[in-house]
């Protein structure tokens, strides 16, 4: 049975999206958390359109190591890279049949692009779910490692530069897919080898992943592959993957999850998406955690049923953005108020990048989008 995602963002993107006209930080903060923002927002705040090559549809996921130096990726099978912070962008691969769901760097010359795969989105012909490149993007291949590993498609890539035993060591973890089958590919030797972990006992669909360490992490996701009998649920580990507990579902039908931001340690929200057609489900809601995602809760984000959530980030525990249809909402007191901000339709990623002096922020959507923010950081 076809889940709602696909009906929308399949043969009738292009429809819908005309018609109303898919980082968190990349590795999670260890500082204690505070009642004060770290940041404090700009009167003049804005998200700015970069100039990039059109595309018909949401656009999924963006990745920066630097703040003037990133990449992004679309259902078109196309790879782009900037090194000017977005002024320009050179496409670095093109690959019909391949529609890449996400994207991660561990530096500057090593990363990685995972595929969605085949039998969900029409004209999709490519079964290879991840490529990585070992010379910043200038050629890709088949990731290393993954003989004898089948997983069917990926939508989240989550790249850890972990130094909690003390020497660091590059884990990354990546997962699928939106519509199931839900596998965790698992990586503790910075992607020169890979294991795989069967997850559908535990969830039907991976839409991203998070981890503090090797051991501790989420996989945000749903209760059935099948998105009319979901409900949004998060899984949490803490020995590597071998077991898993459920710490939040939601209790109302045709609803999945879909991004994560942990802007430190202890506090981080969820996107959850609804496809309940009934008016009387029109309020919308972010999953927020302040004890290191062992207990959720709900806050609303907006009372309008045309809404659907896609990407979260957050630079500090109170100030945050959320990716909808209809562009953006943005909080500064942890959610409990939020305003409607142009940043782009269908904003699926949103990455957030601090500096000595402020932060960047990147979202992909339709349209890619950029927030500076100079002299941001409080003292």
């Amino acid at each position: 049975m076809k889940t709602k995602p696909q009906k929308i963002w399949t043969a009738t993107t292009a429809t819908i999206l005309s018609g109303l006209l898919c980082m968190g930080l990349a590795a999670c903060s260890t500082a204690p958390q505070t009642s004060t923002p770290r940041y404090q927002l700009s009167t003049d705040a804005a998200w700015s359109k970069l100039n990039t090559v059109a595309y018909k549809g949401k656009q999924d996921d963006i990745y920066f190591v630097q703040p003037d130096l990133g990449w992004y990726v679309n259902g078109g099978g196309k790879i782009y890279k900037t090194s000017d912070g977005g002024q320009n962008w050179q496409e670095q691969l093109s690959k019909p049949g391949t529609f890449f769901r996400t994207v991660g760097f561990v530096d500057a010359m090593h990363g990685y692009a995972g595929n969605i795969g085949t039998d969900y989105y029409p004209g999709v012909t490519d079964t290879t779910p991840l490529y990585e490149t070992r010379d910043g993007g200038a050629t890709w291949q088949v990731a290393r490692g993954m003989e004898g590993i089948s997983i069917k498609g990926l939508c989240g890539i989550d790249i850890l530069h972990d130094k909690s035993g003390g020497a660091e060591k590059t884990v990354i973890h990546a997962g699928g897919r939106v519509g199931g089958p839900a596998t965790l590919l698992r990586s503790l030797d910075g992607g020169n080898s890979w294991k795989s972990i069967d997850m559908t006992p535990y969830t039907g669909m991976i839409l991203d992943v998070k981890f503090f360490d090797a051991n501790t992490g989420f996989v945000i996701g749903a209760s059935s592959s099948e998105t009319e009998k979901s409900h949004a649920r998060i899984i949490m580990t803490r020995d590597g993957g071998a077991t898993w507990k459920t710490v939040y579902e939601s209790s109302r039908p045709n609803e999945i999850t879909w991004k994560a931001s942990f802007p430190t340690r202890d506090t981080g929200y969820v996107t959850i998406q609804s496809y309940n057609p009934d008016p009387a489900t029109s309020q919308r809601y972010v999953a927020k955690t302040e004890d290191g995602g062992l207990s959720w809760k709900e806050i609303p984000l907006v009372n309008d049923i045309k809404v659907r959530e896609f990407g979260v980030g957050f630079i500090d525990a109170k100030t945050g953005w959320v990716g909808a249809i209809d562009g953006g909402y943005q909080t500064t007191d942890g959610g409990q108020t939020w305003k409607h901000v142009p940043m782009g339709r269908a904003v699926n990623k949103i990455r957030l990048l601090p500096t000595d002096k402020g932060f960047f922020g990147y979202a992909i959507g339709v349209e890619v989008f950029k927030l500076k923010q100079d002299n941001a950081r409080l003292p």
